[in-house]
């Protein structure tokens, strides 16, 4: 992708974030890290983001209302949201969708299908 973007990372998962933070960080993204849907809110209040990698099931919040609590507030000025989610996509993908995410992605998944949508969503 041309130019770095600012990625944030949300998910109570330490490999996860771990192997996110390191994949998009190598590819020239500014990343930030929580680990919890309280601190993703909070963060995404104060700063501006291009994209949002996001798990459902986090501690405080989930990631379905914290994608629809930004997206009421930011409106067109919202991050493009990536919810990522154990459970059944076909099943989640209608909620996703509702809460204002851009996209689902069921874990586990590959790296390379997650860039694929990233990219496909960043426009590069």
């Amino acid at each position: 992708m041309a130019g770095g973007k600012r990625i944030l990372i949300a998910d109570d998962d330490p490999d996860i974030v771990d192997l996110l933070e390191t994949y998009y960080r190598k590819k020239g993204h500014a990343v930030a890290v929580v680990v919890n849907g309280k601190d993703a809110l909070q963060k995404l209040e104060a700063e501006k983001f291009d994209l949002v990698l996001m798990d459902v099931m986090m501690p405080y919040i989930d990631g379905y209302h914290v994608a629809y609590e930004i997206s009421s507030k930011l409106g067109a000025d919202a991050p493009k949201i990536i919810i990522m989610t154990s459970r059944d996509v076909a099943s989640e993908k209608g909620i996703a969708m509702l809460s204002g995410a851009h996209d689902v992605v069921q874990k586990p998944f590959t790296l390379d299908e997650l860039d694929k949508r990233v990219a496909a969503l960043l426009g590069a």
